[in-house]
């Protein structure tokens, strides 16, 4: 019973920053895409910063909170996947390399947002276990997360879009059609190879905290 009670305090202090972290990427993307020349973001209500317009309730709480409960150290999941219409590019690959690296960006940068609440929280005496600090704690962890999570060259996560942009048509079609699979991908590294992500993640926090000027 403690143990759940354990799990679920953990969800509590995970649970904004893990909000921020999955549906502002979609905003961002949303925002590079109609910068991008593509009116689909705009059309489909979704052009705003308003985390609960890139909520869903499979992705976004389900998952989340099932992946916890489940054993695994921190929330995974997604917002709700921004429409985009990669056709109304200018210059498709470029500008798809572009989208992508928006959600890896904004994931750094709310990471780097986070870093500067624990730094400010710490000078104004807020103690080590207080919900604030450890809330911004996670902030930077999360963010870092899948910071590296989307850089992985697996489809359909960013990485794998840039890797499937980068090469040549007929080559590129080929790999993301490995799409439908990444998900289960995605769970073999992390329960045969987490290190993968967790060694990439410690050195991305590591340069947050330098950056920042702030322990982590």
């Amino acid at each position: 019973m403690g143990n759940i009670a354990e799990k679920f305090q953990l969800i509590t202090v995970m649970a904004l920053p893990f909000l921020l972290a999955v549906t502002w990427r979609e905003a961002a993307r949303g925002y590079v895409a109609h910068k991008l020349g593509d009116p689909t973001p705009k059309l489909s209500g979704r052009l705003k910063i308003n985390p609960f317009a890139h909520f869903d309730p499979i992705n976004t709480a389900l998952i989340p909170v099932v992946a916890v409960l489940l054993g695994v150290p921190f929330l995974i999941g997604s917002g709700k996947i921004m429409p985009v219409d990669p056709r109304q590019f200018k210059d498709p690959k470029a500008d798809l390399i572009k989208l992508a690296a928006s959600g890896i960006i904004t994931n750094f940068l709310i990471a780097v947002f986070f870093a500067y609440v624990l730094r400010f929280a710490l000078a104004y005496g807020l103690a080590q276990d207080s919900w604030f600090v450890i809330t911004a704690y996670y902030g930077i962890l999360l963010n870092s997360v899948f910071m590296i999570i989307h850089l992985l060259p697996v489809p359909p996560l960013d990485g794998g879009q840039i890797v499937g942009a980068l090469l040549p048509r007929e080559y590129g079609e080929s790999y993301m059609a490995v799409a439908p699979f990444g998900f289960f991908i995605l769970l073999g590294i992390f329960f045969l190879a987490p290190a993968v992500i967790l060694v990439p993640m410690q050195a991305v926090m590591a340069l947050i905290g330098a950056l920042v000027g702030v322990p982590i």
